[in-house]
């Protein structure tokens, strides 16, 4: 369905939305026109009050069954449920079979089986009826479906058959082709031009907030957040973006709080209390975390959230001295589609925090195993190692690795060697690695060492920094 933001704050709409809710209340019959059904349907659907949306359409669909738009509603319903057989139902209940909309929505459904080339020829087959002066308007619809598919190499195919224009939807579709295709920088830079454009756009700010948080520039992500935030205090776009950008600088206590605010205005969203929780972990509060977490699991339908909950409350239940519990938590996850290697390494982690060595050591043995030989595995079972206070097997371990990996081909750890040689005084080697993580990996060294540097330094200045103050 259109969507246009300035139409649905206007007083032509508003008035629209105050009839309709003044009739339902009563129980008066006034009469709506399909548009204005789609129109009010579109607003409840973008307020994130689907159950009101779906009354809309269905009470629409019984004065008008096959008017386009109202279909279209259903079937993306379907299609979002996975429910391909409805979808097509819908789908063929449309009277003008004419209507771009109908062939969006038959090329929409191709591409929610994963069938691309047939929805590309589908489409390219339709791109020859569409008139020259509208096929710029042809293609950003085109390029807008694959967008929300995250089929983002089409996108960028289609956009580019085109001169392009200067409009700023035709931008920002590019700047989200972009984002999708992993060109953060690109995509920054198109937000940014629209944003000089249009600065009173929450829309860019938090695409620009969450490109420059995929970029890992976290500062960055949490600031533009907060424009967005104060244009719109209660966008829940804008708040996740910000309590992200937090969670990732390590500053757990605001990031709880902005998940929270989260929570409360998108309170079917299994996000906000499962990151909450998460921050309150890491805060060591985990008798508030478990509530939270133990609610999220009435929630998550998914796999991947269902061992991401399953996870924290291990180590909410370990913290609080619950061993047994948290090893049950872990195991739940075993008939999950997750990492099982990773969560192997969890359980060892688990078990090696509770002085169980030999079982914590069998745990990592599988995990490697099953890992096969991953040196992200690897580096788990390592950084498990230091934050259980052996410091030195962590050390040994580190050193090994690296001296298999002459070519520098894994740099993901140097951080952590680092690290280890600074809580065992061993200056040169510390030097050496700090050099190193600052180089190939400047935001995790921040997080791991930024302690031991001032706040306001430069990870570039940290290697000049300490080898004048390593003596100090």
């Amino acid at each position: 369905m259109p969507f246009d933001e300035e139409y649905y704050k206007s007083d032509e709409f508003l008035q629209l939305l105050n009839s309709y809710e003044a009739a339902k209340d009563t129980g008066d019959n006034m009469f709506f026109d399909a548009d204005e059904l789609v129109d009010i349907a579109d607003y409840y659907n973008m307020k994130g009050e689907q159950e009101q949306a779906l009354a809309v359409v269905e009470q629409g669909l019984t004065l008008y069954p096959d008017h386009v738009l109202l279909n279209v509603f259903m079937a993306r319903r379907a299609l979002d449920d996975a429910d391909i057989d409805e979808a097509e139902r819908y789908a063929q209940q449309i009277g003008e079979k004419d209507s771009p909309d109908y062939h969006y929505l038959c090329a929409e459904i191709l591409i929610a089986q994963d069938r691309i080339d047939e929805a590309d020829r589908y489409l390219r087959d339709y791109a020859t009826t569409v008139e020259p002066d509208e096929y710029g308007d042809f293609v950003k619809d085109v390029a807008n479906l694959y967008v929300d598919y995250n089929v983002s190499y089409k996108a960028y195919e289609w956009m580019m058959r085109t001169a392009g224009d200067d409009s700023d939807d035709f931008k920002e579709l590019m700047g989200r082709a972009l984002f999708g295709l992993g060109k953060y920088k690109d995509s920054q830079r198109i937000f940014n031009e629209l944003i000089d454009h249009n600065p009173f756009s929450k829309q860019y700010w938090t695409a620009l907030a969450t490109a420059q948080y995929m970029d890992e520039e976290y500062d960055a992500a949490v600031t533009s957040s907060e424009y967005a935030i104060a244009i719109d205090p209660n966008d829940p776009d804008s708040l996740l973006a910000k309590a992200n950008g937090l969670m990732k600088l390590a500053n757990y206590e605001q990031a709880a709080e902005y998940f929270k605010r989260f929570s409360q205005i998108c309170p079917d969203d299994v996000i906000g209390p499962l990151h909450q929780a998460g921050c309150l972990v890491n805060l060591g509060r985990n008798l508030e975390a478990i509530p939270l977490l133990e609610h999220a699991l009435t929630m998550a339908n998914d796999d991947e959230f269902l061992a991401q909950i399953y996870q924290e409350l291990a180590f909410a239940y370990s913290a609080n001295g619950e061993l047994d519990r948290a090893l049950e938590a872990i195991d739940h996850t075993k008939s999950l589609d997750c990492d099982h290697a990773d969560m192997l390494v969890i359980r060892g982690h688990l078990l090696l925090s509770h002085q169980r060595i030999d079982e914590a050591e069998e745990c990592f043995k599988q995990a490697i195993s099953q890992g096969k030989g991953d040196p992200n595995i690897i580096l788990r079972v390592i950084i498990s190692l230091y934050d259980n206070r052996y410091i030195k097997a962590a050390y040994l371990m580190l050193k090994r690795f690296y001296a298999l990996d002459a070519n520098n081909e894994f740099t993901n750890g140097f951080v952590y060697l680092a690290l280890c040689c600074w809580e065992l005084h061993y200056d040169k080697e510390f030097l050496r690695y700090l050099k190193k993580a600052a180089l190939y990996n400047p935001t995790e060294t921040r997080l791991v060492l930024g302690h031991i540097f001032p706040d306001d330094m430069s990870v570039d200045e940290y290697y000049s920094y300490m080898k004048e103050h390593i003596h100090d």
